[in-house]
């Protein structure tokens, strides 16, 4: 895979107001949709996101599209920062397929309209040279020709969605992101779709961001999974080393909810108790709740500490500290020393355990490190 980088995302987070009062509203508190997210995309690969509904992941597509202004963050593609203001040159670059097929299209519009009309925004070419354009995406898509006087309507989920498609790539954007793009889907037509944005993906060497709640889509469609709760990232690898060394209790629940084709086999299910905590006012212990089990919290530090370390991954060590800090404590573990939380953050990051300490490397100067021992400053 390119490691050139595409897309960076660096402590992005949403927060959206709730307000009282029916003349003088007052701000009570605020949802944090997402919060504090960091992660980077390399060109040609596809960034599964998966999490449960309402964890974030359809607000930071936005974000990353444009279309929501973050609360704080920033995004970066292609050296250049993307907000809701960004100009055209640059949004065009960025397209997006959204989860409902049908309330994304014009129903007054038909087909030829709703695809060319990126041409008509973006650039000034003639009928012919946007026929030239499209007749050959249209065949990739799967879309007869014949049917481009036709309307949303008489066509199927499937069709619909492909028609999406064919709108996203006619611009041919460097950047594509999928907001739940088969959810919507009969199961016969998601695998059709499945297929289609993998033969698309070596066609136009697409690099996507693929959103989904489904655990079997995005390991069908991805390279690198980020796994999303609560607004937060609980964990980030590439697709096989997440699949078979899952190191984050929630991710490895997720992965106990996967159905297993196989009546004579049977997966051990990792059940979450409990209501699903509220973004508005999520406990601290979410995730790991102060009566689990000591010896449960022990395990997780020690798979933390003993698996994290094979993954290349490259976040602000300042961020890193404050998340094991909180780990720790939300573990309700006793012995919390900066020796530990330094010796685990050198794990996260790829370091060898002893080679150095927290405080020589820079671990409160907002530097970054990355396998190899290189320091950049952010």
């Amino acid at each position: 895979m390119n490691r050139d980088i595409i897309l960076s995302v660096s402590g992005l987070k949403k927060y959206f107001p709730v307000r009282r009062g029916l003349i003088l509203q007052k701000t009570v508190g605020q949802v944090k949709a997402v919060d504090d997210v960091s992660f980077q995309v390399y060109r040609g690969e596809t960034l599964g996101i998966i999490g449960e509904s309402g964890c974030g992941k359809t607000t930071l597509a936005r974000m990353i599209m444009g279309l929501e202004k973050q609360t704080e963050g920033e995004i970066t593609f292609l050296g250049k920062k993307i907000d809701t203001e960004m100009p055209a040159d640059l949004r065009k670059k960025i397209q997006m397929v959204f989860q409902d097929p049908y309330s994304s299209l014009d129903p007054r519009m038909n087909i030829r309209r709703i695809i060319e009309e990126p041409l008509r925004v973006h650039t000034k070419l003639s009928a012919n040279e946007k026929r030239q354009i499209l007749l050959p995406l249209l065949k990739n898509v799967g879309i007869d020709e014949n049917a481009l006087q036709k309307y949303p309507h008489e066509f199927s989920g499937g069709q619909r969605q492909r028609i999406g498609i064919a709108r996203a790539l006619i611009l041919q954007p460097e950047l594509l992101l999928c907001d739940e793009p088969v959810s919507a889907l009969d199961v016969s037509i998601q695998a059709q779709i499945l297929n289609l944005f993998k033969d698309l993906e070596e066609t136009y060497h697409l690099t996507m961001i693929f959103v989904s709640h489904d655990m079997s889509v995005i390991r069908h469609i991805s390279d690198r999974i980020i796994v999303m709760y609560l607004g937060q990232i609980m964990e980030i690898a590439p697709k096989k080393e997440l699949f078979d060394h899952t190191l984050h209790p929630y991710s490895q629940a997720l992965m106990s909810a996967i159905p297993v084709a196989d009546p004579e086999r049977q997966r051990a299910h990792i059940p979450l108790k409990g209501e699903i905590p509220s973004p508005l006012n999520a406990p601290p212990d979410a995730l790991f709740p102060a009566g689990a089990p000591k010896q449960r919290k022990y395990a997780i530090v020690k798979s933390l500490a003993s698996g994290i370390h094979r993954r290349s991954i490259m976040l602000p060590a300042t961020c890193l500290r404050k998340d094991v800090r909180r780990l720790y404590e939300t573990l309700c573990i006793d012995a919390c020393f900066e020796s530990d939380i330094d010796h685990l953050v050198c794990l996260y990051v790829g370091l060898f355990p002893g080679a150095t300490d927290g405080r020589s490397c820079g671990m409160d100067d907002g530097s970054r490190w990355s396998i190899g021992r290189s320091k950049t400053t952010t």
